[in-house]
């Protein structure tokens, strides 16, 4: 199976993900949210650091409980259009957008 290269916007996306989950796993150890979410901290490391920028729908979904994040705000964090947010904003637009 041939996977096709990932999108320059499926980059970003991921990146905005990346750094939701970092922001919301604030001081916890990743160990702690990868076990408690029965993912492997290696991938939730990757995605942390968009390594891994489309992770199956599940591993999302068991994350975002562990955090206490609905996955109505996951998707609307990570689902700004490139438009919305440079790559430079990214970070700083997505915490205005949780907080508001």
């Amino acid at each position: 199976m041939v996977r096709l290269p990932l999108t320059p916007a499926e980059v970003a996306r991921g990146e905005r993900l990346g750094a939701l989950l970092r922001r919301a796993r604030g001081e916890r150890s990743m160990l702690e949210i990868a076990l408690d979410a029965r993912v492997s901290p290696e991938t939730l490391r990757k995605i942390e650091s968009g390594r891994v920028a489309t992770p199956a729908f599940p591993t999302i979904a068991a994350i975002a409980d562990v955090l206490g994040l609905s996955l109505d705000a996951v998707w609307a964090e990570i689902s700004l259009s490139d438009s919305d947010v440079g790559p430079a904003n990214a970070d700083h637009y997505a915490g205005e957008r949780l907080t508001a």
